[in-house]
């Protein structure tokens, strides 16, 4: 019998003030600066591992996790936002 191995759990959430720490860490990982505006933001295990703009469609994520699928995610669910 194999072992399957469980994905992490993923939680997409707005972006809140005392996230803005995490937000500038997560920026300097990713040599870029945090999107302005209202963000979504993915925490993976407690930690924000991406960050996306809705408005504007900038992103910054983690480079040392497997964050694409991520960045996907809040990208769909900024699309849903936008839809709504």
């Amino acid at each position: 019998m194999t072992a399957l191995s469980a994905a992490p759990t993923v939680l997409i959430r707005a972006a809140r003030g005392s996230d803005g720490s995490a937000l500038r860490r997560l920026a300097a990982l990713d040599s870029a600066h945090v999107p302005g505006g209202d963000l979504l933001v993915a925490e993976t295990d407690g930690a924000l591992v991406a960050a996306y703009a809705p408005a504007t469609g900038a992103a910054i994520a983690d480079p040392f996790r497997r964050t694409a699928e991520v960045v996907d995610l809040l990208e769909l669910r900024g699309s849903l936002l936008r839809a709504a």
